[in-house]
């Protein structure tokens, strides 16, 4: 999984959500008000489905989800192959 690839797919995800509005990579898009804690489930169920692995408690730490960098952080740390 490259980078590049994953940032895209997010940012292609959240952008129905932001009516148009740009959007740094890291901007708090919940303090922004952009989406609000419902939303946070929906990108959990998201991230799991487009790109194919499965949450734990520990990678549901709130600041994993508050940035498309922390996004993007989760996804290569989870879809990382190992060495």
């Amino acid at each position: 999984m490259q980078q590049d690839d994953a940032r895209g797919r997010i940012k292609q995800f959240l952008a129905p959500q932001l009516g148009g509005r740009a959007l740094a990579d890291s901007d708090d898009i919940f303090a922004l008000g952009y989406v609000n804690s419902l939303f946070a489930m929906q990108l959990a169920v998201f991230v799991q489905q487009e790109f194919s692995f499965e949450l734990t408690p520990d990678d549901l730490d709130f600041d994993n989800f508050r940035t498309v960098d922390g996004l993007v952080g989760l996804v290569m740390s989870k879809t990382a192959t190992p060495a």
